[in-house]
């Protein structure tokens, strides 16, 4: 027996080492994207080691340098170049008072990503998304659901605060959107929670006031959807809190689903 102990680690990792090495690429990308266990059925562990599973070859592994960035997994990359590409904007006339770009933060590759209407004053200052008292608020949600901030991903439909924290307009809308877009199609969400009217509106299309819409799933670009009470609304109203967190918890079970 003792002989078998120590051949072991000499035959995996001499002929098979290239395997170990792209199995523990593999594992290290999944553990990024917030996964604590990975669900898998049996196979012939010969079979995997010898480059095979079941006759066919596996796919191109994830450490590929082919194909987009997003692609390969370098989802943090990825929206770093998005940010770059926005660079000092200038692309509607919320520019002109601005402090910083609040570009978003948080998991490149979240499962569950929040998306408000617009930075504050807070949020313009610091240049961080949701960091006011409606932040706070949203944070202490996060958390109870639980998740930390940093496991989910935050951003807004637009990117600069609008005068007087006012509701973001068309125009400007239609100028940010783009790069939302970009952001969602980078991070590939498993669920959007859209935060309040403003947000609901861009990205559902829908007119329907947030109190008819919270509670029940839509589907943008095949990544369900859920509407809810904006933080901000909560501070004012608190009896809304207990049906923002029963739309959380549709939210939960979806995710898990």
């Amino acid at each position: 027996m003792g002989g078998v102990k120590q051949k072991a680690p000499q035959l995996i990792m001499g002929k098979h080492s290239p395997v170990i090495h792209k199995l523990r690429k593999a594992m290290e990308f999944y553990q990024e994207l917030g996964f604590e266990y990975l669900p898998v059925k049996g196979l012939d562990i010969r079979k995997s080691l010898s480059g095979t599973v079941d006759g066919h070859h596996p796919e191109t592994p994830a450490d590929d340098t082919s194909g987009p960035a997003a692609e390969r997994g370098d989802r943090g990359g990825a929206l770093e170049s998005l940010r770059n590409e926005i660079g000092d904007c200038i692309r509607c006339k919320l520019s002109t008072g601005r402090k910083n770009i609040v570009f978003g933060e948080g998991n490149a590759g979240a499962a569950l990503m929040f998306i408000g209407e617009g930075p504050g004053r807070d949020e313009d200052i610091q240049a961080r998304p949701f960091v006011g008292d409606a932040g706070k608020l949203l944070t202490n949600l996060i958390v109870k659901l639980g998740l930390k901030r940093e496991d989910v991903y935050i951003a807004n439909i637009v990117k600069c605060r609008p005068p007087g924290n006012r509701n973001p307009q068309p125009d400007e809308i239609s100028a940010c959107m783009p790069f939302l877009e970009r952001q969602i199609e980078i991070i590939k969400p498993g669920v959007i929670v859209c935060l309040g009217n403003v947000a609901a509106k861009a990205i559902l299309g829908s007119s329907v006031p947030i109190s008819r819409l919270r509670g029940t799933f839509y589907d943008y670009h095949d990544i369900p959807v859920m509407p809810t009470f904006h933080p901000a609304y909560l501070l004012r109203n608190s009896k809304a809190k207990w049906l923002t967190w029963e739309d959380m918890q549709k939210v939960l079970e979806q995710l898990k689903s």
